[in-house]
This record gives C-alpha cells, sequence and structure tokens, in this order.
C-alpha cells in the first residue's frame, strides 16, 4: 500500500485479495482493527460482485448465499443477497476475463465475516462464478450511514472526518458487554487495490 498511502505503519481494518477492488478502511490503532474485523461484533461489509451467469434467473442460488453456505469445511454466516443493475463503473484495469456466449450480471452481497476469498468461494459454490469484486461500504453498526467508497477512485485515499472519527472512537468505548478500554485513533479510508489477505474479497 506504499504505493499509494505515503503515511507509515497504518494497516487494513479487513484487506482485500490482489485482484479485488474497493474500500479500505486504514488505521495505526490494533483495537479498532480487531474490532472491525472480528465477526462477533457483526459489521457488514457491502460488496459489488459482477459474475457469469444471471443471477436474478437463479433465486435458489441467492437463497443459499443468504442462509449460508459449507466453504472449506466450515458454514458461512448469512448474508444479504440481491441482484443489482450494473453501476456503471469504469472499467478495470487489467480486464476482466469475459466469454462473450455467457452473460453476466451484478449482485450486492453482504457479510459480517471475512474469510480468505470467502465471496469469491461462495459465488462459485452456487454456479455464479466472480468476474469483478469491489468493497463499497463497511457498517459500524452505530445506526448512522455507512462508510462508503463514493466520491474515491481507484488509488484515492482521504483521511476521516471528524465525525467519522468520532464514530470509530465510539466503538472502543466501555460497554455493558466489554471491560472497560480507552478510546483508540481513528482511520483512513481508501479506494483502490490492495495487498493479499484475507477480508472476504
Amino acid at each position: 500500500m506504499a504505493e499509494f498511502i505515503p503515511i507509515p505503519q497504518v494497516y487494513a481494518a479487513g484487506r482485500l485479495d490482489a485482484d479485488s477492488e474497493g474500500l479500505l478502511l486504514l488505521t495505526s490503532n490494533g483495537r479498532l482493527q480487531q474490532r472491525l474485523t472480528d465477526p462477533r461484533f457483526g459489521h457488514w461489509r457491502r460488496y459489488w460482485v459482477q459474475v457469469e451467469g444471471e443471477a436474478a434467473a437463479h433465486p435458489e442460488a441467492l437463497e443459499l448465499l443468504r442462509s449460508g453456505l459449507l466453504i472449506k469445511g466450515q458454514r458461512t454466516l448469512p448474508a444479504r443477497a440481491q441482484p443489482i443493475s450494473d453501476p456503471g463503473l469504469p472499467e478495470r484495469t487489467p480486464p476482466i476475463r469475459q466469454r462473450a456466449a455467457i452473460p453476466t450480471s451484478w449482485l450486492q452481497l453482504e457479510l459480517q465475516e471475512g474469510r480468505n476469498r470467502q465471496v469469491r468461494r461462495m459465488t462459485a459454490a452456487v454456479n455464479l462464478p466472480t468476474l469483478r469484486l469491489l468493497r463499497v461500504a463497511i457498517d459500524l453498526m452505530d445506526g448512522a450511514a455507512p462508510l462508503e467508497l463514493n466520491g474515491l477512485a481507484a488509488g484515492q485515499w482521504r483521511e476521516v472526518d471528524g465525525a467519522e472519527s468520532q464514530r470509530l472512537e465510539q466503538l472502543l468505548k466501555p460497554s455493558r458487554a466489554m471491560r472497560k478500554i480507552s478510546p483508540g485513533r481513528g482511520g483512513r479510508a481508501g479506494g483502490g487495490k490492495s495487498g493479499r489477505g484475507a477480508g472476504g474479497g
């Protein structure tokens, strides 16, 4: 990420695979990173997924994605899945592989966990192979709008604003379900490709 982010010692709270795109939240706070990626806290991550085949014509596949699948011997958590229209994104570099005789379509898929290449393995398991994958939002589960990719092109980044920083700090404040811990620092939001690693991509 040093190619895109000229700030040392920040790490992604949920990485993307090298062939995936989209939103990364970067932070120097290890507890914030853990808080956002631990499935016990249930932070929804929203993905737009271009798949091979007509997703809307296979409601049984969508229901399997929603209810959970057995992937590498472990069942996935229930997910949210729905067909969406083509979001009209700029072409990917390098371009996706596409077979002229087979149509493609788009899904919006939301997960509360981030295993290695999970989205790709889930769509492959229901015969809708992933061609392109973007993470577009991370829900902080605080009742406010999710952090979204809006306005960030591939490779761009920005600092979180004051309101977003407060929301991130609030995640680390004590609650009845957690022992007392002090608030942490906020993070940075970035768009584009990442290095390899787990995170659902």
